[in-house]
């Protein structure tokens, strides 16, 4: 075996990331270490090992971890020292104990999930391992969306099989709620609204995949499976967030996509449509119905409910917010809009940092399309543009950064986007590409 081969097997920083996504989509959201006292899940833990690792190794030079500047790093960067700021300045003074425990478990998983987008965005070190870690976690979200496609379907529900030892629930809650005649079911993830969006945001990847093996001469026989999965999980969810994001995403890919795989695409969505109808009776009807009486659902009125005193904390906390974590919806309502709780949370500095990271995310793939000649790599960068609008626009329909899940994803698409930006300037710097990438396509 060669030197160069030997270097694809080994362990780098897309198969550490691939262990946290592996804690993330199959351990359920709602299990946490057991023995401390904050409730902090096993990926939250492994990311923040992941931020250790990428410490050490920008310590030395030998590792091959990537160094410099990049716009998704600066990002990632710019986030951490708001979200360090808002912690300072509300835990300089008195806070009820019961907020102050929020802001610190707070801290603690947004650090998480920022460590694993910088350790991403740095230590994934070319096309090929970017490319197992997306198809790791495309399957992976497959495996969710089946779970939850059981749940709705036939009400079993496989996360109570999914005890790990050493873990505890933190909530007595299922994963399967109810929205008409249907079950709404959350997979592994905290809120069905949530699996929804994680399900939409697997669509791009599964499709590019699909698409690629099928161009390749390849079998795609398991991604186009995978695909139909995932889009079946993201409808079964009754969330209008995932519908939405759906439509965008889409949108982001038609537009970047050729003539004849726009054609293909519509007529293969136009067929799921049909085959879901036909096997689950008034699903599109109940799709339909969420956004036909908008102004006269409970849910959508819920929402507004809490804008006035919302409206009050951010007049008191402009700048730097009241607090990441401090905002519990039990005493003060919730805030089903990310944006709106970043404001009150994290004042305009830290909205202004999160919009930054969405922006930096998908512009970072754009440069790709930009200065890359590979149509792999530029098809690549369409789909993390598409996920990262997905992402974007469910800040604006639910409290994103609050679950768990969704979250992660989020970091992980803009240190995706920020690995393959360096892949893009590197390729363009030597046009000639090692053998085992051109292998892997």
């Amino acid at each position: 075996m060669s030197g160069q081969q030997a270097e694809v097997q080994r362990a780098d920083g897309a198969t550490l990331a691939c262990v946290f996504l592996l804690m993330l989509l199959i351990i359920p959201a709602r299990l946490v270490i057991s023995g401390i006292p904050m409730s902090i899940t096993p990926a939250t833990l492994t990311g923040l090992g992941l931020g250790v690792i990428w410490f050490c190794c920008q310590l030395v030079t030998t590792l091959g971890v990537a160094k410099g500047r990049n716009l998704a790093r600066t990002a990632l960067f710019l986030y951490a020292i708001s979200q360090l700021a808002t912690y300072g300045y509300a835990t300089r003074n008195y806070l009820p104990s019961d907020e102050l425990e929020g802001a610190d478990r707070t801290i603690v998983v947004v650090f998480g999930t920022i460590c694993v987008g910088i350790a991403i965005c740095d230590g994934v070190k070319n096309l090929a391992r970017l490319d197992v870690l997306l198809k790791f976690m495309t399957v992976l979200i497959g495996i969710v969306a089946t779970i939850g496609f059981l749940q709705f379907a036939a009400g079993f529900d496989l996360t109570k099989y999914l005890a790990v030892p050493g873990l505890r629930p933190v909530t007595d809650d299922g994963f399967v709620l109810e929205r008409a005649a249907f079950r709404r079911p959350a997979g592994t993830t905290g809120h069905p609204i949530e699996f929804g969006v994680v399900c939409a945001i697997g669509v791009p990847l599964a499709a590019h995949y699909a698409y690629r093996a099928k161009e390749a001469g390849l079998k795609s026989g398991k991604w186009w499976l995978c695909l139909g999965m995932i889009a079946a999980g993201s409808v079964v969810s009754l969330s209008r967030s995932a519908i939405l994001g759906l439509c965008l995403g889409g949108l982001v890919l038609l537009i970047g996509w050729s003539g004849r795989r726009r054609v293909q695409a519509l007529i293969a969505a136009a067929g799921f449509l049909v085959v879901l109808r036909m096997v689950v009776p008034g699903l599109i009807g109940t799709l339909y119905s969420l956004f036909d009486n908008l102004g006269e659902d409970p849910s959508i009125s819920g929402r507004t409910d809490d804008y006035a005193s919302a409206g009050k904390q951010i007049a008191k906390h402009f700048l730097l917010g009241r607090g990441n974590g401090t905002y519990l919806s039990e005493k003060y309502g919730p805030l089903d809009n990310q944006y709106l709780g970043t404001l009150v949370q994290n004042g305009y500095i830290g909205l202004a940092c999160l919009i930054f990271l969405f922006l930096a995310g998908m512009y970072a793939a754009a440069r790709v399309r930009a200065i890359s000649p590979d149509p792999v790599t530029r098809d690549l960068a369409l789909t993390l543009i598409a996920c990262q609008a997905i992402v974007a626009l469910g800040a604006a329909t639910f409290d994103l950064l609050w679950f768990s899940t969704a979250s992660s994803l989020t970091f992980v698409l803009v240190g995706a986007s920020g690995a393959l930006l360096r892949h893009a300037r590197a390729e363009a710097e030597n046009p000639v590409l090692p053998p085992m990438w051109k292998a892997v396509r």
